[in-house]
């Protein structure tokens, strides 16, 4: 029977693609700030048979029978999210952390109010109001920049823009920004215009669990996240609020925006935010940290130019358009790929191509810190970069920079 056969009888195809995936984790550098590798419990959790199970509704209270069980997993992953960010009320059915914004906005928004957030262009997201995307589609939106001087979020300039505009939503939170918000800024300044504050800590929910990263549970109504990126769960979103908003933010998710849960996610979620409590996820967090700011010095040192000068977290953006006009972003992750580097081109502020092309690259530690490398092997791959992009058509560098790259791949294996 089709139904009793492994992966590679039923679909060899398939099958051989995710060999592939998992060849090519294990032998390229992911700097991809916004990936990382998952642990094998969470691996097992995402690949149980939860993804079976219907559990419309939450725990206690679902439109479906049989959930004994998977109510176990989601009060889990709630309780664990409570106790690492100090919230009252927590959601963890959301897809995706787009949709966990998504489940804020219809908790607390109509159609065509407005929101204030950080423009894509300079560090901001697709769910914070970009013309593309549902949220600026649906409501009106205008986007703060940051200082072109600084490459800082100028919070002075900020309050004046939201007096002016004044929005029902202030937005605080980023793709690309590499320094830390100023949560309680922005929460007076929210607080000034009567608007509530938005904290989409996304890329930072790990280092706020690991309390390497300032907190703005105190300073906004509602903090939305993904459980992905440097906190290693399973793939989603995630919503804290205030208890006084717990029904509307559960009515917004469930029936309002989604329909079932995952629940082998809801698991993965389970699974990833037990190992968050651990003291060595603290460890990783703070080396996370310590290996995005290492990098920063060597970048540095050899020229490139860092939007804001550096990092407070686990990323940097680099603005090529100083030390190599003739490179765009996009022409930049071809080369760093093509040596087993993975990053991706991003848009930087003051940004004249196109997003598809764009003058800068993202690059981020969180994987290559779940790895093990450390400050010296950080060092060596900032070199490479370097050497990468200052001799892009030198065949001799590239062969040896993809051959360091092997060698740390096989002294860092991501799965034993």
């Amino acid at each position: 029977m089709a139904f009793e056969q492994s992966l590679d009888q039923i679909d060899p195809a398939t099958s051989e693609a995710i060999d592939h995936e998992r060849e090519r984790q294990e032998s390229t550098l992911g700097m991809i700030a916004s990936e990382n590798h998952v642990s094998k419990a969470v691996l097992e959790a995402q690949g149980s048979v939860l993804t079976n199970k219907y559990a419309e509704g939450y725990p206690d209270n679902r439109y479906y029978g049989g959930c004994q069980y998977v109510d176990t997993p989601e009060e889990l992953a709630i309780e664990r999210a409570k106790a690492l960010f100090g919230a009252d009320h927590v959601n963890v059915q959301p897809h995706s952390g787009t949709q966990a914004n998504m489940g804020v906005y219809f908790s607390v928004l109509e159609p065509g109010d407005k929101i204030l957030s950080l423009s894509l262009s300079h560090g901001g997201h697709l769910s914070h109001g970009h013309d593309v995307n549902f949220s600026g589609q649906l409501y009106d939106v205008q986007q703060y920049e940051v200082d072109p001087e600084t490459g800082y979020i100028d919070y002075d300039a900020l309050h004046e823009q939201a007096e002016e505009f004044d929005p029902a939503l202030v937005v605080s939170g980023s793709s690309a920004y590499p320094r830390e918000f100023e949560y309680e800024q922005i929460g007076e300044i929210a607080d000034a215009v009567g608007a509530y504050h938005l904290a989409d800590i996304a890329h930072v929910t790990g280092l706020i669990a690991a309390g390497v990263h300032a907190s703005p549970m105190d300073h906004a109504e509602f903090v939305t996240g993904s459980t992905h990126k440097t906190i290693r769960a399973g793939r989603g979103g995630m919503i804290l609020c205030d208890e006084e908003y717990a029904d509307d933010v559960d009515s917004a998710v469930f029936p309002g925006a989604q329909g079932g849960p995952l629940m082998h996610n809801v698991a993965g979620k389970a699974a990833g935010f037990a190992e968050a409590q651990t003291s060595e996820f603290e460890s990783y967090a703070e080396q996370m940290v310590t290996n995005a700011k290492t990098l920063a010095d060597v970048f540095t040192d050899r020229g490139l130019s860092l939007v804001s000068g550096g990092t407070d977290k686990h990323l940097l953006l680099v603005d090529l358009r100083e030390s190599h006009p003739d490179i765009t972003g996009k022409e930049a992750e071809t080369l760093l790929s093509d040596v087993g580097i993975i990053v991706n081109k991003n848009t930087v502020p003051g940004e004249t191509r196109s997003p598809m092309v764009t003058s800068g690259i993202r690059v981020g530690t969180p994987a290559l810190t779940t790895r093990g490398l450390e400050e010296a092997e950080i060092e060596t791959v900032g070199e490479l970069i370097a050497d990468v992009l200052d001799n892009p058509d030198d065949g001799d560098v590239h062969d040896r920079v993809a051959s360091t790259v092997d060698q740390i791949c096989d002294n860092f294996p991501v799965y034993e």
